[in-house]
């Protein structure tokens, strides 16, 4: 009935009403600490989640100013092509050479790149054929010529190079 000591430790007698909310407190008790582990659980998660969306948008940040500068490279591009034709190799083209690779160097930094198409396989995911014009030189859907430069911002495409595709003659 009262409480005994027998080598150290306490017994009482309990009842059966006693031992039933005992269990059931037990119970409670657990349901409360898986709670706890889950919501652990899920709060390291959107740590994770959270940290790998801060590393992407940091990846692709530059995207958005690049769009807006790729034109002015458009347009170095053009200067140098004219000067090329016109043959002239004066201080101002060797001034607008370097201001591109500048440009173009800067870009690079920032993951900012050009698309390689002169001569490539045509790849629908990074060219946009323009037209298509048959040759016996190359195989078909080879890129004859580039029209305007493609960029990537690190494994997206920022701007598809505008290309002319070859295709089979006759």
């Amino acid at each position: 009935m009262s409480d005994e000591k027998t080598s150290g430790t306490v017994t009482a007698d309990i009842g059966p009403e006693e031992l039933d909310a005992l269990r059931k407190q037990a119970a409670k008790s657990d349901e409360f600490r898986d709670l706890a582990l889950r919501t652990r659980a899920e709060f390291e998660n959107y740590q994770k989640r959270n940290q790998k969306e801060r590393e992407q948008e940091r990846k692709y940040w530059y995207a958005p100013l690049a769009l807006d500068l790729v034109p002015v490279l458009d347009n170095l591009d053009r200067a140098m092509a004219a000067a090329k034709q016109a043959g002239e190799t004066g201080p101002l083209v060797q001034g607008v050479a370097m201001v591109q690779s500048q440009f173009l160097e800067m870009l690079k930094r920032h993951g900012i790149t050009r698309i390689e198409a002169d001569g490539k396989a045509f790849d629908p995911n990074i060219h946009q054929a323009v037209m298509q014009q048959p040759s016996a030189d190359v195989d078909a859907g080879t890129i004859l010529q580039v029209l305007e430069q493609g960029f990537m911002n690190n494994d997206r495409v920022l701007r598809p190079a505008k290309v002319i595709v070859s295709s089979k003659p006759g």
